[in-house]
């Protein structure tokens, strides 16, 4: 136990601090107390270890000059090729073995060549390596101090060759090739752009399971040999664009640090009959070269999709990645990953066990995977104070990753709008204060949240509505019910699950026409934050056999993959949702039915799909849609009452102005019987008369003759119509007419009261 103990606090693992002159990138200093703990000498070769499994050797000297016995210094070219920052981690241990090299091959980096015009052997090399048995290794850049004649009085070269690799000492006998062409800096710096783990946010159970499929035989193949099974060939991951499958296959290549090939379907595509298999053969052979390698290839459904439904080129295409994939060894070291937002499309034949073992979904971030996909994209951004990323990831229902880097660049760009006004474009240069002035605010992301929407919905109907509870006038008893149908079960799951309740998984509004049954969807939408996804039923239907139940598969396959929290709405579902068998439907809506039944049971309650249906109608639906676990609750929305009428008047007309002498309480009384609509068409046509009288004053004042004494009518700032006033509603009332008749009324009375619906109450 005392052993596991020791192993767990692994004391080799030490907090980079900074070089205190960077004059030497040889050189790594520990405590003296560290080093006696992990029995190391003066002069010992170090290999460290940074990020990625990238490594480099250095000699050790003590310096108690350090503020802890956990920390270590190296200088800033070894923290790059490292790629490590301060405050980072890396692992040190003794190189044993380490041998003299036979040559080297070294070139400078044409940035910090400057003016120099001097031999770079005998100035600056043969002064660095003479006597000093520093080591090397392949792919490490190293400054060389001192030199005059180039600015800051540094070169830096890089290391392009050692024999041995991959590290060995420059001694006496050791030949040095210097001479080629300078390194451009920024191919240097590619690492910049190198992915991670700590890069990735949003999928972090998918990702271990990838760790664990993918990391664990590349770096410890004997685990495997020790059980007596086969490591893994393949992982195949799945989910819609821009959740990350690509980003965490390139993380898991340069984190593991192996060889990485990817494969994209033009890459291998021949014209030549039997070359794109012969490519396609290079590239395992290449990767079985090179093991431990991973060979990615990314959307997998266009390079291997089902054999009966494709052509003859792409069918020998997917029989040869078959035998490529059962003719790799056990003992190779490669893996295939593969990305697709289509896996049924894959032939069923590479999906089987011992070709892709795993199949990992890489779905939708939730709230918190957001919340750290913001924290990522934000950390090298200059943010304002005011910037709370949980509002924002509270408000991104359904966007993935790439989602919320765009979102990020569009609020950079609002940002910068504003500030652009006050920048004279005519100058040379900007101002210091204005660029110490630039930082993104919250209300540039609440702006650029508004042009924004999911991509995993964008050839959906999709929106947040922009419709509140003051929009909509009356109804407070169904607003309350469905407030708790709705929006309980999302804001407080805990007691859902406490008491053993599940969630409702829709809701069917009925009533005449023109009482609110679409505006209380959209409202009830925006007060739960939801993207909205609103489907006319007619749309659904399709001359072509089977495409009217794809369409169907489709919409809720686009709101289970955009989870959390959607609501689709379906208004006027009688033309499909009629009763099955029935002599007035035809076959392809019977099938729709059916396809809709099947999708409604497959909704999971933990995915938060709400459905809602909207019908005046609800007499010739079918009662298969009906019943509980489907359509979990029925509300009758009635014709309002007198109450429910002034508040529609007081809503329709909240941003209109209304003359004092307009009784709005009057008029509510005496539009007994109408609907919402109805009422709004009424206010509608008082405005529009004013607006008339209001042109009528414009064209008489322009005709106006000037001998004329009336000055008032003369006066172009008077506004000769300010308020609706009651005349122009008198007027819009001769025209008012019921949309809905008596006997209409009793049909959805008697139909709430066979099935016992909800009625909602305004007291």
């Amino acid at each position: 136990m005392a052993d596991s103990g020791e192993k767990d606090k692994r004391p080799n693992r030490l907090f980079v601090e900074p070089s205190t002159s960077d004059d030497d990138c040889s050189i790594v200093n520990l405590t003296k107390k560290k080093m006696n703990e992990l029995q190391m000498g003066k002069g010992d070769y170090i290999q460290l270890c940074g990020k990625r499994r990238h490594q480099t050797v250095c000699i050790l000297l003590p310096d108690d000059s350090l503020k802890s016995d956990g920390d270590v210094r190296i200088s800033k070219h070894t923290r790059g090729n490292l790629r490590v920052k301060l405050g980072d981690v890396i692992s040190v241990r003794i190189y044993r073995g380490i041998k003299y090299a036979v040559n080297v091959q070294v070139l400078p980096i044409a940035d910090t060549l400057g003016n120099f015009t001097g031999n770079l052997f005998d100035l600056c090399l043969k002064p660095y390596f003479l006597n000093a048995y520093r080591p090397l290794t392949k792919g490490d850049i190293f400054a060389v101090k001192g030199v005059t004649g180039v600015t800051a009085g540094l070169i830096d070269f890089k290391v392009i060759h050692v024999d041995p690799a991959p590290s060995s000492i420059v001694g006496p006998q050791t030949t040095v090739f210097w001479q080629g062409r300078a390194i451009a800096r920024q191919t240097e710096e590619s690492y910049l752009n190198e992915v991670g783990y700590e890069d990735i946010g949003g999928c972090d159970k998918a990702l271990a399971v990838i760790k664990e499929i993918v990391e664990l035989p590349l770096r410890y193949p004997q685990v495997y040999r020790t059980m007596g099974v086969k490591p893994p060939k393949g992982v195949l991951m799945y989910g819609p664009p821009g959740t990350g499958k690509t980003l965490i296959a390139r993380a898991v290549a340069n984190e593991t640090g192996v060889y990485f090939i990817v494969i994209n379907g033009p890459d291998i595509m021949s014209k030549w009959f039997g070359d794109s298999e012969a490519n396609l053969r290079k590239i395992f052979e290449t990767a079985e070269a090179n093991s431990p390698s991973i060979i990615f290839i990314d959307e997998m459904d266009a390079i291997a999709p089902k054999r009966d439904k494709c052509s003859s080129a792409d069918r020998h295409i997917v029989s040869q990645l078959l035998t490529l994939m059962d003719g790799m060894k056990q003992t190779s070291q490669v893996v295939v990953m593969a990305a697709t937002n289509r896996p049924n499309s894959i032939d069923e034949a590479l999906r089987r066990c011992g070709r892709f073992d795993r199949e990992v979904d890489i779905g939708v971030p939730d709230t918190n995977g957001r919340l750290a996909i913001l924290r990522i994209h934000t950390r090298n951004m200059r943010l304002s104070s005011d910037i709370n990323l949980q509002t924002i990831s509270n408000e991104t229902h359904g966007f993935v990753g790439a989602d919320l880097a765009s979102l990020c660049s569009k609020a950079v760009h609002k940002h910068i709008e504003e500030k652009i006004k006050g920048l004279d474009l005519d100058d040379d240069t900007i101002d210091d204060k204005f660029l110490a002035s630039l930082a993104v605010t919250q209300s540039n992301f609440m702006a650029a949240l508004t042009e924004l929407h999911p991509s995993t919905l964008r050839e959906t109907i999709v929106e947040i509505p922009n419709v509140t509870w003051d929009d909509i006038g009356g109804l407070e008893g169904v607003k309350k019910e469905l407030l708790e149908i709705v929006q309980y079960p999302v804001e407080h799951p805990d007691l859902f699950t406490k008491y053993g309740l599940p969630p409702s998984k829709g809701v069917l509004f009925y009533g005449p026409p023109g009482c609110g049954k679409t505006l209380l969807a959209k409202a009830i939408a925006t007060q739960c934050q939801a993207n909205f996804i609103s489907i006319k039923g007619p749309e659904l239907l399709s001359m072509w056999f089977g495409e009217s139940e794809s369409n169907v598969r489709d919409i809720f396959a686009k709101a289970r993959s955009a989870c959390p929290l959607r609501t689709l709405l379906r208004r006027n579902w009688t033309p499909f949702q009629m009763k099955r068998g029935n002599k007035l439907t035809c076959p392809a809506a019977d099938r729709v039915i059916n396809q809709l039944l099947t999708e409604m049971d497959g909704v999971s309650p933990s995915k938060n799909v709400f459905v809602i249906g909207a019908t005046n109608r609800p007499d010739v639906i079918d009662s298969a849609i009906l019943r509980p676990g489907r359509l979990d609750q029925m509300v009758y929305i009635p014709l309002p009452d007198v109450k429910s009428r002034l508040m529609i008047f007081r809503a329709t007309l909240r941003k209109s102005p209304v003359d004092k002498d307009v009784e709005l309480g009057r008029m509510a009384i005496d539009t007994e019987g109408f609907s919402g609509a109805d009422i709004k068409e009424i206010c509608q046509r008082a405005c529009k008369a004013a607006i008339r009288e209001c042109i009528q004053c414009e064209l008489d004042r322009k005709n106006l003759d000037p001998e004329d004494g009336d000055s008032e009518m003369r006066d172009v700032n008077c506004d000769p119509v300010p308020f609706i006033s009651k005349r122009h509603f008198d007027e819009a009332m001769k025209c008012a007419r019921k949309s809905v008749t008596d006997e209409d009324i009793e049909v959805y009375r008697r139909f709430a009261a066979k099935k016992g619906s909800s009625a909602p109450s305004d007291g």
